[in-house]
């Protein structure tokens, strides 16, 4: 593999990046339920709603800076018990799936997972996407539980599994 480098994102520097492979998987994919391509608004309030909450967007470019893919997290549930709980997501440019950069962006989201003091990482993925799982299992993550048909997306029926790493941190957990 070419010469890569793992950076952090920036609005400015990699929204359309982020855009761009956001919408291939909503268009050609069942990797996000979702129908309708995003926009720069969303662009700007996702950025937002990742620096407001403290939430990396961690990304990888090759030797000309190009951006190949991103991976971030956020909170899973919006109760105050869920606080060292969060649900990611990793994406891959379509030209660069299947070049170990899924793997390399989901350890750089575990060790800044941990480096947070949070305890469990939800993974939520298409039960027939077996790439990702795949890659989730080799990272220690345990499936712990598939919602048959939640999602209907090309004319068929989605099962959503869930898939969860609980982390060693943090040292001391409070309640509030």
């Amino acid at each position: 593999m070419s010469r890569h480098t793992v950076v952090s994102c920036t609005f400015a520097r990699h929204a359309d990046a982020i855009l761009a492979i956001f919408n291939e998987a909503i268009l050609h994919s069942t990797a996000l339920y979702v129908y309708e391509p995003r926009t720069r608004q969303n662009m700007v309030d996702w950025f937002e709603a990742k620096r407001t909450g403290g939430f990396p967007v961690i990304g990888i470019e090759d030797s000309d800076g190009t951006l190949m893919g991103f991976g971030s997290y956020g909170a899973f549930r919006a109760f105050p018990a869920y606080k060292y709980t969060v649900e990611h997501s990793v994406y891959v440019h379509q030209d660069h799936r299947g070049k170990g950069l899924g793997r390399m962006l989901m350890q750089e989201l575990i060790a800044a997972a941990r480096q947070a003091d949070l305890h469990a990482m939800i993974g939520g993925i298409d039960a027939a996407n077996t790439s990702s799982i795949s890659l989730h299992e080799r990272l220690g993550f345990k499936h712990v539980g598939t919602l048959p048909q939640v999602g209907f997306k090309f004319g068929r029926w989605l099962d959503l599994a869930f898939y969860q790493l609980l982390l060693d941190t943090p040292a001391h957990p409070i309640d509030g």
